[in-house]
């Protein structure tokens, strides 16, 4: 592996200050900034675009399993919000209240919506009244407002862009797998797209969405050792559709109440590929979701023929990627740093000699590695080199999780973990909220999710020494 000399000074290194790092990162690669708006943030175009890339991917894996999108409205009525009571509970510390229209007060408060499952409802109540009604397999892309307290752009801000699906099933069967597909879905699309490996699983009660009868999550490790929820799936059996008077005939013209659940990730998967993928010089990105998968830059751009050369190297790139060529007159140094700031895959670099040689350099961002390419030979060893890149990235990120996940049997030794050690700690628990609050009081960690892919670690819970029944992710997290 080359060398890793940093290229870009103004960012403060991740060992130094790991959130101002971060900050500096959002600010400098141009993701996003700061706005009058207290807890909001604008997200400036090469953020965006990275938004786009994602929100491309998963729309279409939505709708390869069938999904429709719709569009809900922003308010909710407050009369409708209540008739979810643990629902509208769990969400009223963060709801948002439209008060007056213009110069008049309302006769009812308006919610602004920090979700739409008593939207949906209100509409499913109105065109579902046969089991030939059902399934409805909707999906929406919009914002949402929680009125949170301590914000960071991506991570956690007050209005935030997501997808929220909400589906609607004859068969509490039906709804479960559905629950269970798209927990699938979001982990594929981490795993194969964002390079970010992540562990499937399902909330503990505690942890459980408001109105949820079961949570699934995928949780994966940034590079300090936290946690970050990066997906969440929900199965709400009947309570929604008996809550709002739901029902439809089956076959055997019997009234049913059908059986709902909702699923959603949000622009905090721009923060999960920073955190998991950058390092003292910037953003590292995915080359499926970068903006610039490839960027070309003339060198001793001054002489005959190089410009030429360079951009009718991007013409016939941009035939199978997303290809830039950078011709500013900023030193080639300043492309560089440039580049390597916003995470650019692959930086391909042209010169005199390189064309007398029928060659051009191609230096990896994860590693820094450089190829020298034969011309002839791009359109096979670009994509090849892409794919060179997310299976590096999700590697280098699966090995830091492997060596960050420690195991703890009792108490003293989890707490001394949480103090020391950053990262997953494994451990085995009795079921009792009693001791899931006490680590969370006396070890600063919380249950991240019951895996589904299970250990026996011991016999005992890592808090009480009564006998287990569970392995569980523990950790901090955003």
């Amino acid at each position: 592996m080359a060398e890793q000399k940093k290229m870009v000074d103004d960012i403060t290194a991740m060992d130094e200050d790991f959130a101002k790092w971060y900050t500096d990162v959002v600010k400098k690669a141009e993701l996003a900034d700061y706005t009058s708006v207290k807890g909001c943030m604008v997200i400036r175009p090469y953020g965006y675009a990275i938004w786009e890339n994602i929100q491309k991917t998963l729309d279409g894996m939505f709708k390869a399993t069938g999904h429709e999108n719709v569009c809900m409205p922003m308010f909710i009525p407050e009369s409708l919000l209540n008739k979810e009571k643990d629902h509208v509970e769990g969400f009223a510390p963060e709801v948002a209240w439209v008060t007056h229209g213009g110069e008049e007060k309302l006769e009812e408060r308006l919610c602004v919506r920090p979700t739409s499952e008593t939207l949906f409802c209100d509409h499913y109540k109105q065109i579902i009244h046969s089991y030939r009604d059902l399934p409805k397999l909707y999906n929406q892309w919009v914002s949402v407002v929680r009125w949170e307290k301590t914000t960071r752009p991506f991570l956690r801000t007050r209005e935030f862009l997501w997808q929220e699906g909400h589906t609607i099933h004859a068969t509490a069967e039906e709804a479960q797998q559905e629950t269970i597909q798209m927990l699938n879905v979001y982990a594929d699309f981490c795993e194969n797209t964002l390079a970010i490996p992540v562990i499937k699983g399902i909330k503990t009660e505690k942890e459980r969405f408001a109105g949820a009868v079961e949570t699934y999550t995928i949780e994966a490790l940034m590079h300090d050792g936290k946690a970050l929820q990066s997906g969440t799936s929900h199965f709400f059996g009947d309570g929604f559709a008996r809550a709002f008077d739901i029902q439809y005939m089956d076959k055997n013209n019997t009234l049913q109440y059908p059986f709902q659940t909702s699923w959603g990730v949000t622009t905090r998967l721009i923060g999960a590929i920073i955190m998991t993928h950058g390092d003292d010089n910037g953003l590292v990105l995915p080359p499926k979701i970068a903006p610039i998968q490839v960027v070309v830059v003339p060198i001793a751009q001054h002489k005959e023929g190089v410009l030429e050369k360079a951009q009718e190297l991007t013409d016939r790139l941009a035939k199978f990627c997303r290809v830039k060529a950078d011709v500013t007159e900023n030193s080639a140094g300043w492309k560089f740093a440039e580049y390597e700031m916003k995470g650019v895959p692959l930086r391909l670099e042209i010169g005199p000699k390189d064309i007398e040689n029928n060659q051009c350099v191609i230096v990896r961002r994860d590693n820094r590695e450089k190829i020298f390419v034969s011309l002839d030979e791009l359109e096979t060893r670009i994509p090849e080199l892409l794919e060179a890149v997310h299976n590096g990235l999700y590697e280098k990120a699966l090995e830091r999780r492997k060596e960050m996940t420690y195991v703890a049997h009792n108490l003293d030794e989890l707490k001394d973990i949480a103090d020391n050690k950053p990262g997953f700690i494994k451990a085995m628990w009795c079921g009792s909220r009693e001791c899931e609050d006490r680590l969370k009081d006396e070890a600063t960690v919380t249950s991240r999710c019951i895996p589904f892919e299970q250990e026996n670690l011991g016999d005992v819970c890592v808090c009480c020494g009564k006998p287990a029944t569970k392995m569980l992710y523990w950790g901090k997290a955003y």
